[in-house]
């Protein structure tokens, strides 16, 4: 598994056999959680599996914007 960190909350990427899944998580009490914390993604590529969770980490936070 292997960890990054983007804009106050953990995203944990793992392989499930041949495509990517990313768990997300809130590292601090005040951010909402996301309404779907594990994303199975199907790509290969670790890269769009990262995109695809800071995305729904943006859209969530621009919620509070709005």
């Amino acid at each position: 598994m292997e960890i990054y960190q983007y804009r106050g909350y953990q995203i944990e990427a793992r392989r499930e056999w041949s495509n990517w899944c990313v768990s997300v998580y809130r590292t601090r009490p005040e951010l909402p959680i996301l309404p779907q914390p594990t994303l199975h993604v199907l790509t290969t590529l670790k890269d769009d599996a990262l995109v695809e969770a800071k995305q729904s980490i943006d859209q969530v936070l621009s919620n509070l914007d709005s």
